[in-house]
């Protein structure tokens, strides 16, 4: 170990985390000294979704794993999922970025593992150390911490390493291989966001092919194997530490609109859940990169860049206005003051996107490398790449391209799971500055061959010059001037022939951007090619080149990232954690009732998060609410938003306790019609089907009618005796995952209660003693009371917790057991006997 930590391999190890430590405090210097955070939308609303259970959870040190804050109730798997395993996961990720401030340190950890992956792979640090910079600032990853996508960011992060280890075992490395994988994929799973592993599948299965055709080339098919063994069981440990989130997420999936259809005839009214349960392809592909986008890889600016940009605390339209070339038309005078105004309302981006936090873009020089790359790096690695590479970016141009997005929609199992298709080309962010780095290892370790790599380097740098060069000239070859929906609204429209110095403005204004850029991207690439040049012909040796390529790549994507987060971005951090949601007048009224339990219908924020930080709310934001309940939105609440409200939609609310209503001038009012937390009906009908049980809610007073599918006649009963004048009913404890009432009935009954129905997970006791727990109205739970005076116990408490938790806690012992086993086998490797 002394003769490790005193190596240079050592220090060359410790130097490159220093400075990607130092860059990434950099970067957001002075907000992560001064503790200033971002407000980014996802992350609030995460805070509002989570807040009743994190109260919860304080107060009594129990987790909760159903919340009333959101859709009149829901699960929390997919809002808190705090499984008592995450702990000993959540270790390794802060050592992993060093426990340092976030967001820099998530930056750090996005560095890191590309620069294992590199390593890895043979490439010197030297080297690696660029590649990291490269891959860690591509925009898009930036923008991601800026949106607030830090669950995403998490997972992108942890998967270079995690093919760091396929690496390792393909080499021979069996156990430091394995264990590097079931550590990273443990930690990558973990994130949660399921979608950008799902892309990255591709890329694993690219590998394993590729180092498969290596192997067996060079006879060594039996490692092939072996490593496919091992990684195999890494696989299924990584998994297995993660037990408890994938399977109650599965589970769940299948009440959820993110997994099934609705039952109701019609899909249910502007359903986004197609009838063979996944995602409707308009709902998919709304955010499709352009085609002549993806020029943004190389020039960002190809199509303005961003819509929108986080800045204290909300998002700020980048407008035309703000732009050097609208500025330059200002102050000469070449547009007027009413042209000028409208600038301030036009977006900056006008791709094919409906709107976007920024653009993709890999770095200038980082392209040129990897165009050079597809030429002189030989073997399956370099077509894998190159493959996997224009497959993403297909991919991600959505319903520019449908009949290959059809093909992966309909027969690639899980595609219609995902939205926002434009989102997979992180995995060409990925495969473009590996080939990239491995290019420049190319020429590193032949650096003696000029004639050789001349023409290559002509060809693949030429050719990024002549298109920014082409974009220079004449920045209209990658398209309009407007955004097809604008083009729509505007030329279709006749606006533009009505007002053609506005548009002539608008189209010098964005023309400039895209030339200013391409310009931009021309000078980095021909920075970059004199680096090369210079280090051939031996005017520079190796460790200038590695520090000037590191200082461009650097200089490059820092200064393009700034434009979409920088210090403006932040707020201070009492705002982010002591107050993120100003109370409202209404807020104010509604707080000073301090019964325990009851619901808000938020008119004018149904469908946003904030009104979940203090309220039970009617409504909320969640993109895998349960099925039913956007049934129900569809057909009665969402008509509330419309104003065109019917008696049945007032009914639908009185049965879910909405004893306030918040409307658009900031009041709340008293609902006096509110059913409260649970009533006795005096008859139930029964119906065939989700369409009758619905539809019958149109016609019936959910007070004294219930309506419930024939499947659950036997939890109920045939018949209801009807109330009697002294019959009561009343909730007398609240938690989030439990509910207690006292019944007294003189004949029994059927007990409906003002809490969304869930097929597992709740269960419901009289005096002790467990009763099946029926759906009634479509949405509500039900329970039949015998005569007297009872006490009703509801908790929420899903037996798949315990078992895949413990599965967890064995799974992560066996990963860590297995990193310490590999790093005790590097520092005093067994010696081998000789015969």
């Amino acid at each position: 170990m002394k003769k490790f930590l005193k190596s240079k391999s050592a220090l060359a190890c410790v130097i490159s985390v220093l400075i990607m430590a130092a860059v990434s405090l950099v970067y957001f210097y002075p907000d992560v000294f001064e503790g200033n955070g971002l407000m980014q939308h996802d992350v609030q609303q995460g805070i509002a979704l989570s807040h009743e259970v994190n109260q919860y959870k304080a107060e009594t040190g129990e987790t909760s794993w159903w919340t009333n804050s959101l859709f009149s109730g829901m699960p929390t798997f997919q809002i808190t999922p705090s499984y008592s395993s995450n702990s000993l996961i959540r270790f390794a990720g802060d050592l992993f970025r060093l426990w340092l401030p976030s967001p820099a340190g998530l930056l750090f950890m996005m560095m890191a593992g590309f620069f294992i992956l590199l390593m890895s792979m043979k490439v010197r640090w030297y080297l690696a150390l660029p590649g990291a910079i490269a891959y860690g600032f591509s925009s898009y990853f930036i923008i991601i911490i800026g949106a607030g996508h830090i669950w995403k960011f998490i997972t992108l992060a942890y998967i270079p390493p995690t093919i760091a280890g396929m690496v390792l075992c393909y080499r021979g490395k069996y156990l430091a291989g394995g264990a590097t994988a079931a550590l990273f994929a443990m930690l990558q799973i973990s994130g949660n966001h399921i979608q950008m592993s799902y892309y990255f599948l591709m890329v694993v299965a690219g590998f394993f092919i590729a180092y498969g055709i290596i192997l067996f080339r060079q006879g060594k098919g039996r490692r092939w194997w072996k490593a496919n063994a091992v990684l195999a069981v890494a696989a299924v440990l990584a998994v297995a530490a993660n037990s408890p989130n994938l399977y109650n997420t599965y589970k769940y999936s299948k009440e959820s609109m993110r997994g099934t259809h609705s039952e109701l005839s019609d899909g249910g009214n502007g359903a986004s859940v197609n009838s063979a349960g996944g995602l409707n392809k308009d709902y998919i592909t709304a955010w499709s990169y352009g085609k002549s986008e993806t020029f943004s890889l190389l020039i960002p600016n190809v199509k303005g860049g961003a819509t929108i940009k986080p800045e204290k605390g909300g998002n700020k339209l980048l407008a035309l206005s703000e732009t050097d070339a609208a500025e330059e038309l200002q102050k000469s005078g070449a547009i007027s003051g009413d042209t000028a105004a409208y600038l301030q309302q036009l977006p900056q981006y006008f791709g094919d996107q409906p709107m976007t936090n920024g653009p993709v873009y890999v770095g200038a020089l980082i392209m040129a490398l990897f165009i050079l790359g597809c030429i002189i790096v030989k073997g399956p690695i370099k077509w894998m790449l190159l493959i996997v590479t224009i497959l993403s970016i297909a991919l991600s141009w959505g319903h520019n391209m449908m009949w290959l997005t059809d093909l992966m929609i309909d027969h690639m199992p899980m595609y219609n799971k995902f939205r926002t298709v434009a989102s997979i080309l992180v995995v060409a962010e990925f495969t473009i500055p590996l080939l990239a780095m491995l290019a420049l290892k190319e020429l590193v370790d032949h650096r003696n061959e000029w004639q050789r790599f001349k023409t290559p380097i002509f060809i693949s740098f030429g050719l990024c010059l002549a298109i920014c060069a082409l974009g220079i000239a004449a920045p209209s070859v990658f398209g309009s001037y407007l955004s097809a929906q604008e083009h729509e609204a505007y030329v279709v429209g006749g606006i533009a022939q009505q007002y053609p110095q506005l548009f002539s403005a608008i189209q010098s204004v964005r023309m400039s951007m895209v030339s200013d850029d391409a310009l931009r991207s021309f000078l980095i690439v021909a920075a970059g090619a004199c680096c090369i040049f210079l280090f051939f012909t031996k005017k520079i040796d190796l460790k200038v080149m590695f520090v000037l390529i590191t200082v461009i790549i650097l200089g490059d994507l820092y200064s393009v990232n700034k434009r979409y987060l920088d210090t403006d971005s932040f707020v201070a951090q009492r705002l982010t954690h002591d107050e993120p949601f100003p109370l409202t007048a209404a807020d104010r009224q509604i707080l000073a009732d301090t019964a325990m339990n009851y619901r808000v219908m938020d008119i004018p924020r149904f469908a946003e998060a904030a009104p979940s930080y203090r309220h039970k709310a009617i409504g909320g934001y969640h993109a895998a609410k349960l099925t039913r309940y956007q049934d129900m939105i569809d057909r009665h609440l969402g008509n509330f938003q419309s104003g065109n409200v019917s008696q049945a939609d007032m009914n639908v609310l009185n049965m879910l306790n909405a004893k306030y209503i918040v409307t658009g001038d900031d009041k709340a009012f008293v609902n006096p019609d509110a059913l409260g937390n649970a009533w006795l009906v005096d008859r139930i009908i029964y119906v065939d089907g989700a369409d009758d049980e619905l539809g019958a809610l149109d016609s019936i007073n959910p007070a004294t009618t219930a309506v419930s599918d024939n499947k659950f006649k036997d939890m109920l009963g045939t018949s209801v005796a009807p109330k009697e004048p002294g019959d009561t009913i009343y909730e007398t404890t609240y938690a989030p995952n439990r509910l207690t009432y006292s019944v007294n009935t003189a004949r029994g009954g059927v007990a409906v209660f003002s809490e969304v129905y869930f097929p597992w997970g709740w269960k419901a006791s009289v005096d002790g003693k467990e009763v099946p727990v029926a759906r009634v109205d479509y949405l509500l739970r039900a329970i039949k009371v015998p005569a007297g005076k009872h006490v009703v116990d509801m908790r929420f408490e899903p037996g798949s917790i315990s078992s895949t938790t413990t599965i967890a806690y064995i799974a992560i012992i066996l990963i860590y057991l297995s990193v310490l086993g590999a790093m005790a086998l590097y520092f005093f490797p067994m010696k081998r006997s000789r015969k």
